[in-house]
């Protein structure tokens, strides 16, 4: 494999992307377990869109296809990790509130489950609440949040070069 991210083919640089995801699940997965850092709301959904964006990228980095195949999952790549982007914006805007706008703590994301219909719960997961506010962690200075938003704008950015650039025959 070439070092030079820029010229990996579409197999490699999907690969690369599925491998990047899983790691950043198990660091979330290790936070929660063994750090003890439960996450909030808009941690879990931006779980749940690395876990969609990796089902895309292993799929396109097992079947390897040709043409318009290629355009199809960079089109799916982007739109999950969009979504994540997205979410991750939602997320840091939160964070970055001064304290006395910041909304105040809703209830856990298991009692939503229980007690609300499925579109009132994404829905009150979509708007956030004090604890989603709140920093845990920081690495460089930037919360996970924060780092998320910044890996799937790259996510976005390495579909649309990986899924539409012409590649040589």
């Amino acid at each position: 494999m070439r070092m030079n991210p820029l010229a990996w083919n579409f197999r490699t640089g999907f690969a690369v992307a599925a491998a990047l995801i899983a790691v950043f699940l198990g660091f979330a997965y290790y936070a929660q377990y063994q750090l003890k850092m439960e996450p909030c709301p808009l941690c879990i959904l931006q779980r749940v869109a690395f876990m969609g964006l990796f089902v895309v990228c292993a799929i396109a980095a097992l079947h390897g296809p040709k043409g318009a195949g290629r355009r199809v999952y960079g089109a799916l790549a982007m739109l999950a990790a969009g979504i994540g982007a997205g979410i991750a914006g939602r997320h840091v805007w939160l964070q970055h509130l001064p304290a006395d706008q910041v909304p105040d703590c809703g209830p856990g994301l298991q009692y939503m489950l229980d007690a609300f219909p499925l579109s009132k719960t994404l829905a009150m997961l979509f708007t956030g609440s004090g604890e989603c506010a709140k920093v845990d962690w920081a690495f460089l200075g930037l919360s996970m949040p924060e780092w998320t938003l910044i890996w799937f704008v790259v996510f976005i950015i390495g579909a649309m070069y990986f899924g539409f650039r012409r590649y040589a025959r």
